[in-house]
C-alpha cells in the first residue's frame, strides 16, 4: 500500500499553494483576457481589412484635436484603437465636425463603427451597445436674461440654438413646445450663434458651455440639466455578429476601468462611466 501524501510537511506545503496560486492567476486570466473575435465579427466590423472609426469632434468629452500635433485624442480615439488592437486588424480615424455629418456617412459607407449618444432616431440605421459614458446637456444664456431654470426655456418668443443633428437637436426636437429650435452648423458653434444672432438661449454638452462661459464674459449657465446623454458604439443595421462583439468590448472596458482611465488621461471632468 503506497503511504498517503503527508501535505503538513514543509515542502509539500509550499507546491501546494504554488499550485494553488498558479490555478488562481489562471483562472483570473480567463476571466478578464479579451474575447477572441470570431471570422465573422472580424469580417463585419472591418470589411476592408482595416477598422474605419467614426470620431466626432463636435463633443468634446469624446474626442478633441491635440493643440500641438493635430492630431485626434480623447477616449472615443482610445476605444476604437483598443478594438483594433483586439481585432488584429489596423485602425483609420474617419473625422468629422458633427455627430449628424456622422450619421450622413453611413448612406456613404464611410465608417464601420462610431460613438453617439443613444436616440430613437438614430436607432432607425444604428444599432447601438451598451452605454459607456453618460453626461449632461445642458442650458447656457447671456447674463442679463430673465430665464433662471430649465423649465423657463420652453416658452414663446425664446429660441434655442443647437448643433444640427446633435442629441441636443433630436431631443428638444421632440420636447419643446413653445420654444423655437435655430440650428448651428456644429455643437461647438453654437455660444458663437448665439451671440452673433441674440439667440436666447444655447443648448449643448455642459462641459462645452461652461468653457464657452469661461472664454466669452457676461454668459450664465443654468443649474442643472435638462437632459442625460447615454453615449455608445454604434455599428451600421445589419451586422448583428459585430454588433454582439462590440457590445461585450464595451462591458470589458467599463468592468476593466479602461474607459475610466481613458477619461482621467485626457482631462475629462463632470462625465461618469455609465453603469453596468
Amino acid at each position: 500500500m503506497k503511504p498517503m501524501l503527508n501535505i503538513k510537511h514543509p515542502m509539500v506545503h509550499a507546491v501546494t499553494l504554488l499550485a494553488a496560486a498558479t490555478l488562481l492567476c489562471a483562472c483570473s486570466s480567463v476571466v478578464l483576457a479579451p474575447a477572441s473575435p470570431s471570422a465573422a465579427a472580424r469580417a463585419v466590423l472591418a470589411p476592408s481589412g482595416t477598422l474605419r472609426a467614426a470620431i466626432n469632434f463636435g463633443n468634446p468629452i469624446l474626442a478633441v484635436r491635440d493643440a500641438a500635433t493635430g492630431e485626434a485624442r480623447g477616449a472615443s480615439v482610445d476605444l476604437a484603437r483598443e478594438l483594433g488592437r483586439r481585432l488584429e486588424v489596423p485602425v483609420e480615424l474617419v473625422l468629422y465636425t458633427a455627430a449628424g455629418k456622422v450619421v450622413e456617412g453611413i448612406k456613404k459607407g464611410e465608417w464601420d463603427i462610431g460613438f453617439f449618444a443613444i436616440d430613437p432616431v438614430r436607432a432607425a440605421d444604428i444599432d447601438f451597445t451598451p452605454a459607456y459614458v453618460v453626461i449632461e446637456g445642458a442650458y447656457l444664456v447671456p447674463g442679463s436674461s430673465a430665464i433662471a431654470r430649465n423649465e423657463d426655456v420652453d416658452r414663446e418668443g425664446v429660441r434655442v440654438a443647437v448643433g444640427r443633428g446633435s442629441a441636443y437637436d433630436l431631443y428638444l426636437t421632440r420636447e419643446l413646445k413653445k420654444a423655437k429650435i435655430v440650428r448651428a452648423p456644429t455643437s461647438p458653434a453654437v455660444t458663437d450663434m448665439m451671440l452673433a444672432d441674440r439667440i436666447e438661449v444655447a443648448a449643448g454638452v455642459k462641459q462645452q458651455l461652461e468653457a464657452d462661459a469661461k472664454r466669452l464674459p457676461g454668459l450664465r449657465l443654468l443649474d442643472g440639466r435638462f437632459m442625460v446623454i447615454n453615449q455608445a458604439m454604434g455599428i451600421p443595421k445589419g451586422r448583428a455578429v459585430g454588433t454582439a462583439y462590440v457590445s461585450e468590448f464595451v462591458q470589458q472596458m467599463k468592468a476593466s476601468g479602461f474607459v475610466a482611465n481613458a477619461l482621467k488621461r485626457h482631462g475629462i471632468e463632470g462625465a461618469a462611466v455609465a453603469p453596468e
